[in-house]
């Protein structure tokens, strides 16, 4: 796009330091253009109920009017158009976006789940429905790689839960859920302590908590995988490349002994770059 002014879901990608963004720079420009305006709604209504003045419901629901009009084709604003072209080129059901502020609403209202079930609709609204979306964009031909959509996004999104705790904290929102802080004999308070200050003794169950819920976001990955046909497996590229990134910050954040206090755990841009060039030949040519 040399040239011209970039769109504002390229500005939006780009701004938020996404893992995402390797993944993208892998399609063609149309698709490319696509993701990003499906990505910078999924941001700005993020926004809505996480960044400090959002507009909470009322930013929600402007945001799901311009979506119902980017649909009709009367947008009215540039990444309301962003998305008309969008949806217009490609098939992605409107109930993908209807369910990502459905599930952004939810962090307005639900600050704790009491068991995983509670937890799988919250993620499948926020991270499945996007990975719906963008197979849309990224193209396939078997129905079973949306089955692999949906076992990603809840991959990903379990792997931000455990690297956020202390962030989510700070807004009172704990997303491990009380069934198993009650299997493993850990209080809600004692998590949030150890959010509060990552150098205060730990409580005897929390390591074995957070090994447990580390493994949980394992077999999401492993069933991914092992729900990737292989016919789709090159067309889901960008997809891949995603989830590599994510398993490795969910490793490295093993490998740093579970923390839920201090600095977010993070990869530096040549780890994510050398993440994408070394499974760009495992996806492409299975080497």
């Amino acid at each position: 796009m040399a040239g011209v002014r970039a769109s504002v879901g390229a500005r939006v990608t780009r701004q938020s330091g996404t893992n995402f963004y390797y993944a993208f720079r892998t399609l063609p420009e149309e698709k490319r253009r696509a993701i990003y305006a499906l990505y910078a709604f999924c941001r700005v209504v993020d926004d809505c109920v996480d960044e400090e003045g959002g507009e909470g419901e009322a930013g929600l629901a402007r945001w799901l009017a311009e979506l119902h009009r980017a649909y009709a084709g009367r947008p009215e604003t540039e990444l309301g158009r962003e998305l008309a072209e969008t949806v217009a080129r490609f098939p992605i059901p409107r109930a993908c976006f209807e369910d990502v502020v459905a599930g952004c609403r939810m962090d307005l209202t639900t600050s704790r789940y009491a068991t995983f079930g509670d937890l799988r609709v919250y993620c499948e609204r926020v991270a499945s429905a996007v990975g719906l979306a963008s197979i849309e964009i990224f193209g396939y031909d078997d129905p079973r790689t949306r089955g692999y959509a949906t076992e990603l996004g809840l991959a990903l999104q379990l792997t931000n839960i455990l690297r956020d705790v202390a962030g989510d904290a700070s807004r009172d929102r704990l997303y491990l859920p009380l069934e198993d802080l009650a299997r493993f004999g850990v209080t809600e308070g004692e998590v949030l302590a150890a959010a509060r200050d990552p150098r205060a003794e730990r409580p005897p169950g929390l390591p074995p908590l957070l090994a447990f819920e580390a493994d949980r976001a394992r077999s999401h990955y492993a069933a991914a995988a092992a729900a990737l046909p292989e016919r789709d497996r090159r067309s889901m590229l960008a997809a891949e490349i995603m989830g590599a990134i994510y398993r490795e910050v969910l490793e490295e954040w093993v490998r740093r002994g579970h923390p839920v206090g201090g600095a977010r755990v993070q990869l530096g841009k040549p780890r994510k770059v050398w993440i994408a060039l070394r499974t760009i030949p495992r996806v492409r040519w299975g080497l």
